[in-house]
């Protein structure tokens, strides 16, 4: 709200915002988180779209399951509570380094990245940073977005 009059002024921007695996698929018993993520994702598509002739790039990330406050209740919760599904998965699975994460945000805040916009990229599965990585995402506009596949 408060950046995007300068970024206009100076046509050019980066934005991210931070969402995660929740966006993606349900999450049966955590419904309120994963509503969150996908609203996040949302977001990003729909202010992508309004300051796109300004050259201001709006994302999502995904950054990967991290070790947080969050993830060491939803353990403590146990399965009964958040899900078996979702607790197996929470806790058989490593964390992600916080670097996963912050990498794909020097990228997508870098000129190496311009245009890339309105997407949700992951940390952890997405080849961001393959050299067709930019080409693949820019010629499909409906990879990386929440969308039904007609």
């Amino acid at each position: 709200k408060h950046v995007i009059p300068y970024m206009k002024k100076n046509k050019y921007g980066k934005i991210i915002n931070l969402s995660g695996g929740g966006a993606t698929k349900p999450l049966p018993f955590i419904s309120a988180y994963a509503a969150s993520k996908c609203a996040i994702v949302r977001l990003t598509e729909t202010i992508a779209q309004e300051v796109k002739e300004f050259n201001i790039d709006v994302n999502s990330i995904a950054p990967g399951a991290l070790d947080t406050r969050m993830r060491n209740q939803v353990v403590e919760a146990g399965p009964e509570v958040v899900g078996k599904e979702f607790y197996e998965r929470i806790t058989e699975k490593e964390t992600s380094p916080l670097s996963f994460g912050a990498n794909l945000c020097y990228y997508l805040s870098s000129k190496e990245s311009d245009g890339i916009t309105g997407r949700l990229i992951s940390a952890v599965w997405d080849e961001y940073k393959d050299e067709d990585f930019k080409k693949h995402v820019l010629e499909d506009d409906s990879m990386f977005t929440l969308r039904r596949i007609v």
